[in-house]
């Protein structure tokens, strides 16, 4: 276990059974965690399917943790707390009950077969972005600039505000 903390930022998604409930349930299963501390979340946002679109829209939430965990274990925290949620991937970009991902990790740049960071498609996704701006409006993402300047980028967004919520 690393003693040094390192910032990382987690995106979360859910459209099946009470998706603001799931996401709510995985936040407060992060900061249950020892080695992790919930710092900030994002509201609340839905977001149209990215895959198939026979499915229910999504909600979106971006966290922001502190962790002594290295990136691999992380990972595969994130995916028990999945488990734990009783996720089951059905179909690619399909339904799902939780979604955890890593999106960056600290300023690392990481490849391997199980972990690509900064998450590959963060350039893509308004639901990672908006969220992600929200609480950390001056980021520099390694490999794809500043924040702002990714969104700028966004063709359109169809996202929109859950209410007032908040994932915390």
């Amino acid at each position: 276990v690393l003693s040094v903390k390192v910032s990382v930022y987690i995106g979360l998604g859910s459209n099946l059974d009470d998706p603001l409930a799931q996401i709510q349930t995985a936040v407060a299963t992060l900061n249950q965690t020892e080695e992790l501390k919930v710092l900030a979340c994002s509201s609340l946002y839905g977001s149209k399917p990215q895959g198939p679109q026979d499915q229910p829209d999504f909600a979106n939430a971006v966290c922001l943790v502190e962790t002594t965990l290295s990136p691999l274990n992380l990972l595969a925290c994130l995916q028990a707390i999945e488990q734990q949620q009783g996720r089951v991937k059905k179909r690619h970009w399909g339904e799902r009950l939780i979604d955890l991902d890593i999106l960056l990790y600290g300023a690392q740049v990481i490849s391997t077969e199980v972990l690509t960071v900064p998450h590959a498609e963060i350039a893509n996704r308004d639901f990672v972005l908006i969220p992600l701006v929200e609480i950390a409006p001056d980021l520099v993402i390694p490999n794809f600039g500043s924040i702002g300047s990714l969104i700028s980028k966004l063709d359109v967004s169809y996202l929109k505000p859950l209410a007032e919520s908040h994932a915390v």
